[in-house]
């Protein structure tokens, strides 16, 4: 009798397993799938270890890369952020909360500025000590006109004066002051009632040219060169006014001063506001803002004022 197991001998050795025909299948299946590594058009890796296109080592297991598929370099570090577009972040001055602290930083800075320069004026114009000692020191009245024209140059053609702080705070002061010196000396020619109509004439001529830069459509920041036009004229016109006295000549002269820095002053503005402006100065500015405002607005008061004193005459 046969020992049953020994009914299933296959020559000593295991089974054949079944579905195959034998074996494992050497290769993939001819019908489709994923293609064999380096084939496809897949790319190969180099014989030596981590020395791979971009030199990260053999991929890891799995599925070798497809064709078209291209793996990314490595990032600068752990951490690093890689900004999508490849440019710098910066602030937009299109960005309405920045344009409202801006705006309202400019002002802050000329209502200090103009809180100082008419309390000097008032200073000297009701104060009879002040003038006696401005007049027995005249040097005075030099220190303060280089001290002007020093501190306005360098703000106005040093980018690191008028951007670093407090640099660009304490040059400001300094102008502030040396101008403030200056209109007081310059308001002592004139009655105190003749002054105080000025101041008047400018405050509501200064806020109404104000609102309407805000609120007109007409883009004034596109007038840079006429106006620089303008003014090269105007200067030329006052030195040829100086050899030719007369009230006559100073009432025109002031006038057109008067309506120039009208202008400039509704541009200023307007260049400070931005928005859908063609030109508007940049937020790092607030200094250089703050100064033209503050030139614009002392200029139509000193033309008021000489057209004030010369229809009195």
């Amino acid at each position: 009798m046969q020992d049953p197991n020994q009914q299933y001998n296959y020559g000593g050795g295991y089974p054949p397993q079944g579905g195959y025909g034998g074996g494992y299948p050497q290769g993939p299946p001819q019908g489709g799938g994923y293609p064999p590594y380096a084939q496809g058009g897949a790319q190969p890796y180099p014989g030596a270890y981590g020395q791979g296109p971009y030199g990260q080592g053999p991929p890891p297991g799995g599925y070798a890369p497809q064709p078209g598929f291209i793996q990314p370099p490595p990032s600068a570090g752990y951490g690093a952020y890689d900004d999508p577009e490849g440019q710098p972040k910066n602030f937009s001055f299109d960005d309405q909360s920045i344009r409202r602290g801006f705006i309202r930083k400019v002002y802050m800075i000329l209502m200090g500025q103009l809180v100082v320069t008419f309390g000097a004026v008032a200073l000297f114009v009701y104060h009879k000590g002040t003038r006696d000692f401005v007049g027995a020191n005249r040097w005075l009245f030099w220190v303060a006109l280089a001290i002007m024209i020093v501190t306005m140059l360098c703000m106005a053609c040093c980018e690191s004066v008028r951007r670093q702080t407090p640099t660009n705070f304490i040059f400001l002061g300094l102008f502030t002051i040396a101008q403030s010196f200056l209109m007081g000396i310059t308001a002592t020619r004139y009655a105190p009632t003749e002054v105080l109509m000025a101041v008047g004439i400018t405050a509501a001529v200064c806020l109404a040219l104000t609102l309407f830069a805000m609120q007109t459509k007409y883009d004034f920041t596109m007038m840079g060169g006429v106006l620089l036009a303008c003014m090269v004229v105007f200067v030329i016109f006052g030195i040829v006014a100086i050899f030719i006295p007369g009230k006559v000549i100073t009432l025109v002269y002031a006038s057109i001063g008067a309506l120039l820095f009208s202008v400039y002053l509704i541009y200023d503005t307007q260049l400070m506001m931005g928005g859908d402006h063609k030109y508007s100065i940049s937020p790092e500015e607030y200094i250089f803002a703050a100064l033209n405002l503050y030139l614009d607005i002392i200029n139509i008061f000193m033309y008021i004022l000489t057209i004030i004193g010369a229809s009195r005459d």
